[in-house]
């Protein structure tokens, strides 16, 4: 294993951190609701909320609030160059798989991650050990069985 420390930002990934910790503790003050993406985003792909403006008023400004912030962080640092080590046709799929993986578990890692674990979730719990596991053995297949990586 290989740590890369010239890609270490310590400093931007804590500043990172407690932005994430902060708009987290802000949906909960202020809404009343946990944050989680795949739920968040899921909401917004059903038509029956299209009608209820209070339902996707909010999803869709975090939503636009996430993909905002990238441009938002160029007023102070570039931002790295994007690298796409595989095909898009695999990414697509692999974001396929991520999808119905969060359906699956009733979450995405966000919402199990940072969410139920700071609410004492045990589901969250053997959720985000599923998904750290599954990593692993994701990584370690296509790097030492299928050597793809």
């Amino acid at each position: 294993m290989t740590i890369l420390w010239n890609a270490f930002t310590p400093w931007s990934s804590l500043a990172g951190g407690v932005l994430v910790g902060l708009a987290v503790a802000a949906m909960v003050v202020l809404l009343g609701r946990v944050t989680g993406i795949s739920g968040i985003v899921g909401t917004l792909m059903q038509r029956s909320s299209w009608q209820q403006p209070q339902t996707w008023g909010w999803r869709l400004a975090f939503i636009l609030g996430l993909l905002a912030a990238p441009l938002a962080w160029q007023w102070f640092a570039p931002l790295p160059a994007m690298e796409m080590p595989r095909s898009p046709l695999l990414i697509v799929l692999a974001g396929l798989l991520v999808g119905f993986g969060t359906r699956l578990g009733s979450g995405c890692t966000s919402g199990h991650g940072v969410c139920g674990l700071s609410r004492l979730s045990l589901r969250s719990l053997a959720a985000t050990l599923m998904f750290m596991a599954t990593g692993a053995l994701s990584v370690y297949v296509l790097r030492h069985v299928l050597q793809l990586a």
